[in-house]
């Protein structure tokens, strides 16, 4: 029986996702990597990965003198319990109801929209599109 990591918090999750893209990363490497990275402070960067790795978010290597972390999780694994936890927080349990709030033309664009409805034409033919970046 494997154990799942908790979900990560948002600070965790701005790290995991530097982690996901580069790869085992040193603090410095993610801190580089970080979208407004002058916002984190080294110690504050590597005290949150300390937490993360007791927590089983991310493993280390310690067979250099500087840490090398890499995420314990795929992107995917993580995005699925996230996506789980709000629709049962947020929606009551109802995907339908994430799905109508998610395809607000406040959140969705016309070219977003339409990808969707390609995905969702795909699904009934059991055949699985290619995720676009």
């Amino acid at each position: 029986m494997t154990h799942e990591p908790p979900l990560p918090t948002e600070g965790e999750l701005r790290l995991l996702r530097v982690l996901w893209q580069r790869g085992p990363s040193t603090v410095r490497e993610v801190l580089d990597a970080l979208p407004g990275g002058g916002d984190t402070g080294y110690t504050t960067a590597l005290k949150l990965l300390q937490i993360m790795h007791a927590k089983g978010l991310v493993i280390r290597d310690e067979t250099n003198r500087t840490h090398v972390y890499a995420a314990a999780v795929p992107p995917e694994s993580t995005q699925r319990r996230l996506v789980a936890d709000l629709v049962e927080r947020a929606f009551g349990g109802s995907a339908h109801q994430l799905v109508l709030q998610a395809l607000s033309p406040q959140l969705a664009s016309p070219a977003e929209l339409a990808q969707i409805r390609a995905l969702l034409d795909t699904l009934g033919t059991g055949d699985r599109p290619e995720e676009e970046g």
